[in-house]
């Protein structure tokens, strides 16, 4: 898995929510580099498990939607002589 990465104005907008987050529920103030370090922390150590997260619902949508696919092609079918 490659890393993710953010435009610049994603990363701006993130480590403003960080800021955000440390004053109004930590009671606390953080520098920018401090929530950037944050970050880029969060991102490399707890990302890849919200992204497997993700991964594993878009599998289980997909295979949902196939079974679902291979219900609308079986009521499809015309009788035949043949049986299966």
């Amino acid at each position: 898995m490659e890393n993710i990465k953010f435009t610049e104005d994603e990363k701006a907008l993130i480590v403003r929510k960080i800021q955000l987050y440390f004053t109004e529920e930590l009671k606390h103030e953080i520098g920018r580099f401090d929530a950037e370090f944050l970050l880029d922390f969060f991102s490399d150590e707890v990302g890849p498990y919200y992204y497997n997260r993700g991964l594993y619902d878009a599998q289980a949508i997909l295979s949902s939607k196939l079974e679902d696919l291979g219900e609308a092609i079986y009521l499809l079918e015309r009788p035949t002589e043949f049986r299966k």
